[in-house]
Parts: C-alpha cells; structure tokens; sequence
C-alpha cells in the first residue's frame, strides 16, 4: 500500500516538468522561468502533503522532492517559493509536531540551496549525478526522524517499518534521478531548436550575402580594371584621385569577399600542415600591429598538431582572433596564444587582457554585423567562426568587463608526430 501512495507522489512531481515543457518551454526570460518553476514545484509539494499516506503514526510524503528540483533547475527564487509553501502548508495542516516539521523542513532545504546557484554551470550528465547526490540529503534528513521515531516507540516492535524506509529513500532517489534526466530531455530540446533557427537564419542569410556580393562584384571588377587601365596613361587632371578610388574599390571587394566567405568557405586547396607554423605565420604578420599598439605577444605552441585543411582559409580565422586580442587591448597589456595538442583534437587559445565583454556581447558575437569596434563590419569574426565550423572544428568565448577575454579554438588533428613541444617567450 505504502508503494502505490508513493508512486502516486512521483507522479505529482513529475508534472510540473512536463507541464513546463509542454506549455512553458518557449519563455526565455530567467526571472520569469524561476517564478514558473516556483509556483509549479510549490503546487506539487503542496499536493504531496495533503495527500501524503498516514501509517505507523507517521506522514509518508515527497514534499522535499519538489523542493530539490525547483532549487536546482530554478535557482534560489524557485527554491524558496517552495519553501514558503511547504512551511505554509505545513501550518495549515497543523500537527502536534509543528514546529518539529519547520526545523525538518529547514535542514532539508540547506543542501538544496548551497547548490542552487552554481548547479546549471555543470555539464548535462553531471547535472544528473548531482541532482541524485543532492536529493539524497532530504532522504538522509527523513531517514533521521524516522529513527528518532522509533527509538522513541520501540525498534524491536517495528521490523516492518525498516523495509519501508528503504522503500521510501529508494523511491525518492530514483524519482529524483528520473525527473532530473525529463529536465536535461527539455533543455536538451530547447538547445537543440535555437541551434536549429539559428543554422537556418545563417543559411537563409549566406544565401543572400552569396547572391548580392556576386552581382555587386561583377560591376566592381569592370570598373576597377578600366581605373587601372586610365591610371596606366596618366593623363587628366583629376589623376590624383584615381589611387584613392582604387583602395575604396579594393576595400569594397574585400568586404564582399567576406560576404561570399561567411556564405560558403571554399576550401580550394587542402594539404597537410602543422598548426603551430600556420600559427607563427599569422603571429610574424601581427607582430608590427602589437608592437604599434604597446602590446606583448606571450606565445606556447605545441608543434605535435597535424592538421589537413585549406592553410590560407584557416590563417585568416586565426588571423581575426588574433587581431581582435590585440586591439582589444591596452598598450602594456599581453596577448597570450598557446596551442596544445590532445588525443584527437587540438586546442588554440587567444587570451588578452582587454576591455572584456559583458554577457549580452558575449552572446551576440558572431552574429552577422555585430562588433564592438568603433569601426568595423562585423563580418570578420563571423567568417572566422563559420570557417573554423566547416573544419568540423569548435570555437568558444569566455570573458569579464575589464579583465580580458579567452578564445579557444578547437580543430581535428590527424596523426600528431612526435616532436618536442617548445615554447617561445
């Protein structure tokens, strides 16, 4: 009898996580998700304890699952609207151990709320791990009042209540562990469709940069090369101008080169090469731009990293990180470019100790005409990153205002040779 009662409560709880991926799954504001978690995990709770199975002089109940589940998936806010509700609850209920139920509520919401904050930064499979470590405490905490009850009415009289306290932390865990993995389900879903619109607003976008910088470039070719031919003969009196309008010719056909790179790299000539020359080929071209702008070049190349791509295409991606650390950064500062090479892949970081960004610029870079440049297109780095993605390679952004920001670039190496890695300063 005890088991169905409890399976019943599994159920309570497990709705709200379907009821948020079914009706709450598009909102993306985070304040108002934790409200949503909040009053959906409350509700729960609150169904668990007045439904909750009377046996042995105790009240058999998952209210703390609820709890566990709306601190770590909703954050403090989520958390403690649950609280309140099943101390709410609680004293409606009444009860001759009122106030022994606040503290028992309390001891088990600590864990919970030590973990409520920093929980979402853990990878999907150690979410899961932790959910099921954190959900244990509230079973520890109930295990603890059910012992206290017994040696208080007699343990030898009360073999068969055992079997239902394992019964019962064995339920709460699994049922934890259930509800955490539905969680990673819909948030796995919610990542899996913003990749979706996002890979088809950058196709729809590429096809469009594709077919405008085709028919702009034709014109711009003819007209360049009869300026060329007029500046060849020198004659007029207006010749002067003839090399400024050649370099804005030239300035417009890079940016349109741009354009058909972000809407399809072409790769037209894959070789064999070793990241780390690629890397001090861009370093000797950026050496003059870091020493204009006062900046040190802090360089540890691993040499172990064989790469097969287009050696120009991947240059200029590297070449973008590269400059954007530099001129990010103060003159005194350091730009910091390493290269490690591991079992299958290898790792490029570019570190400056810039300006930084704040999270609403980390998120918008490599959107198409974003940059944070007084001058500049945007289109570069989100060339950069659509080259480094048809390499099957990885690019991630980590930074803070005003101490720097990290790039780390991860590419596919094919057989590293045994070489000594070194490292120049």
């Amino acid at each position: 009898m005890l088991a169905e009662k409890l399976l019943l409560h599994v159920l309570i709880f497990l709705a709200p996580v379907l009821i948020y991926g079914v009706l709450f799954e598009k909102r993306h504001n985070d304040r108002q998700l934790s409200y949503i978690y909040g009053i959906l995990h409350g509700i729960a709770a609150c169904l668990c304890m007045v439904f909750a199975y009377y046996s042995y002089g105790l009240y058999w109940d998952f209210r703390y699952v609820p709890l566990v589940l709306a601190c770590l998936y909703g954050g403090p806010i989520a958390g403690m609207i649950v609280f309140i509700v099943i101390l709410v609850t609680r004293t409606v209920l009444g009860g001759d151990a009122l106030i022994f139920g606040y503290i028992s509520g309390t001891a088990a919401a600590i864990v919970p709320f030590l973990f409520s904050r920093k929980f979402m930064q853990y990878k999907p499979k150690k979410r899961v791990r932790m959910a099921l470590i954190v959900g244990a405490w509230p079973a520890i905490v109930m295990f603890c009042i059910l012992l206290s009850y017994l040696f208080t009415v007699g343990f030898s009289t009360n073999q068969e209540i055992l079997v239902n306290i394992i019964l019962f932390g064995a339920i709460q865990i699994i049922g934890i562990g259930f509800a955490a993995l539905l969680y990673e389900m819909v948030i796995e879903r919610k990542l899996m469709k913003a990749e979706i619109q996002r890979s088809e607003k950058l196709n729809t976008l590429g096809e469009l940069a594709a077919s405008i910088a085709h028919e702009v470039r034709n014109p711009l070719t003819v007209v360049k090369g009869f300026l060329q031919l007029m500046k060849t003969e020198n004659k007029g009196e207006n010749m002067q101008y003839i090399p400024l309008v050649l370099s804005e010719l030239g300035r417009a056909e890079a940016i349109i080169n741009d354009y058909l790179n972000f809407a399809k790299p072409e790769f037209k000539k894959i070789e064999e090469c070793q990241l780390s020359d690629v890397v001090y080929e861009v370093l000797f071209l950026m050496e003059p731009l870091a020493l204009k702008q006062g900046v040190q070049l802090d360089i540890d190349l691993d040499t172990r990293c064989a790469i097969k791509t287009d050696r120009n295409q991947l240059k200029q991606a590297i070449v973008n990180f590269v400059k954007n650390a530099i001129e990010a950064t103060n003159d005194g500062g350091t730009v910091s470019i390493k290269l490690t090479a591991h079992s299958t892949y290898a790792k490029l970081t570019v570190r400056d100790t810039g300006k930084g960004m704040n999270k609403e610029q980390l998120d918008r870079i490599g959107t198409l005409f974003y940059t944070t440049k007084d001058k500049g297109t945007g289109l570069g780095t989100t060339v950069s990153l659509r080259i480094i993605q048809s390499m099957d390679g990885k690019v991630t952004y980590e930074s803070s205002p005003n101490v720097g920001t990290l790039v780390t670039v991860f590419l596919p190496i094919i057989n590293p040779a045994e070489n000594v890695p070194v490292s120049v300063k």
